[in-house]
């Protein structure tokens, strides 16, 4: 099985949404089904199987979660250092517009474009790996090629 890289911060999250799942949400739904199967007939019933779809999303969650936690390789950005690799946060430039970004390179699993965090396995990320500050990178984007200055490395 192919180890998934995880940052702690993203096995955190990971291990607080699993937990959440377990005791709140879990339990919240079988109460709703419950509750919905004493209205009586099931086959017609909108809240039984709006209950139960949410029971079957909880659950594919849960075991989705599990398999990424029981698969992580958890690696500790402050540990590292160098040039670009996972669990950097990189600065760069576009080198048209000079306006700056700044991205934590993660798994799959914590990326989030909204929050920072860029998938490992993205056009710009793998592009990013193995640069230093200084450096100059292209990327093919939906929008078509972007030039990017790497500005700055931290891992933290």
């Amino acid at each position: 099985m192919e180890k998934i890289p995880l940052t702690p911060a993203g096995a955190k999250r990971l291990e607080a949404e699993l937990k959440h799942l377990k005791s709140e949400e879990r339990p919240a739904i079988i109460r709703a089904i419950a509750e919905a199967r004493e209205h009586g007939d099931l086959s017609e019933n909108a809240e039984y199987h709006s209950a139960r779809e949410k029971q079957s999303f909880i659950e594919g969650r849960i075991k989705e979660i599990e398999g990424i936690l029981s698969r992580a390789d958890v690696i500790d950005p402050a540990k590292q250092s160098g040039p670009i690799k996972f669990g950097a946060t990189v600065t760069v430039a576009d080198e048209d517009t000079d306006e700056e970004v700044t991205w934590q390179i993660v798994g799959e699993p914590e990326a989030n474009t909204e929050e920072g965090r860029l998938n490992l396995k993205s056009p710009l990320a793998r592009a990013l790996i193995g640069k230093e500050e200084g450096d100059s990178v292209e990327v093919r984007t939906p929008r078509g090629e972007k030039s990017y200055e790497v500005v700055k490395v931290v891992y933290a």
